[in-house]
């Protein structure tokens, strides 16, 4: 347990920020869901629109280090590459 005053503060942010990360994590897996199960039903305009909406939250994710920056574009690239071979 912290015993200084910097290290109780410290504990308190850490604390703060997981909660806003898990939910920055917990809104990019919903968008990369709602991706999957378009795909998943064979539904190539949801899975567009869906991929639309759920790009930005990925690299959003990323920016603001939930992901790495190359799991984000990997996760982004795999989904595209789903999507197009759907419609082919």
């Amino acid at each position: 347990m912290a015993n200084t005053p910097s290290a109780k503060k410290a504990a308190r942010k850490i604390e703060r920020r997981t909660e806003v990360n898990k939910n920055r994590r917990s809104r990019m897996r919903t968008y990369v869901r709602k991706v999957e199960e378009a795909l998943a039903a064979g539904n190539k305009e949801a899975a567009g629109v869906a991929l639309k909406a759920a790009e930005p939250e990925i690299m959003r994710a990323a920016q603001k280090g939930v992901l790495h920056k190359s799991t984000a574009s990997r996760k982004v690239s795999r989904l595209t590459v789903a999507v197009a071979k759907l419609g082919a």
